[in-house]
């Protein structure tokens, strides 16, 4: 029998090894490789083309969601399933507006997690049980899935997402410049973007965006006024 080959994207290294010694005990799945950052995901995935991606919302350099934007554009035929504490409507929504194929809580059970990769390698969605027991309740029509996605999110282009986070991860112009390796005027040029099209116009405001619609989570900012 074929497995079914998943990449581990998720920064906190005893995480990653915990979902990667779970999937070891089971003989439907193989590791094909681990990724600690946002950006490290997107190579691994055009590189290795896993089945599955186990990708955490939040991580460094290249979150979740903008890493789950590029990957699901290079190679539309990798299943995502973004990882989270959090299960806010705004974090369930951008997963799945970039791209997703369902989302987990951190906290689902060893056997909900494998169930899940199993089914959308299938080409199903799936969302952790608390999850779609949330949605259905919103509205029983929805057989679980979550509703309209954060439009303004959609109107952002990969650059411009990079660019919000650095800023909500409280990086200045040159900062951003160096991490992304553009220049400041085009920093400064992406951040008038943002600003335009969220209809934002500080820095406070930015930041507070990005943790409403899951970019980063709270604790990564905890300076907000």
């Amino acid at each position: 029998m074929k497995r079914i080959t998943v990449l581990l994207a998720e920064d906190h290294t005893v995480v990653r090894e915990g979902f990667r010694k779970m999937l070891e005990l089971e003989k439907e799945f193989a590791v094909a490789g681990e990724a600690a950052d946002g950006r490290q995901a997107v190579a691994l995935a055009a590189k290795l083309l896993p089945a599955v991606i186990l990708m955490d919302i939040a991580m460094p350099l290249l979150n979740g969601l903008e890493a789950t934007r590029q990957i699901m554009k290079a190679t539309p035929n990798v299943k995502i399933l973004m990882l989270s504490a959090h299960s806010d409507d705004a974090y369930v929504q951008s997963a799945m507006e970039a791209g997703a194929a369902g989302f987990l809580l951190k906290q689902t059970s060893s056997q909900d997690v494998c169930h899940a990769i199993l089914e959308v390698s299938k080409g199903k969605n799936y969302f952790s049980p608390a999850i779609a027991r949330h949605f259905d309740r919103l509205n029983p029509q929805s057989a679980g899935r979550p509703g309209l996605p954060n439009r303004k999110i959609g109107q952002l282009t990969s650059r411009e997402m990079e660019v919000l986070q650095l800023i909500a991860e409280g990086k200045a112009n040159k900062e951003t410049a160096a991490e992304l390796g553009i220049g400041i005027k085009t920093v400064e040029k992406h951040r008038e973007h943002l600003m335009e099209k969220l209809d934002i116009h500080d820095t406070a405001g930015l930041t507070r965006y990005a943790i409403g619609a899951g970019i980063i989570e709270s604790s990564v900012q905890l300076t907000i006024v």
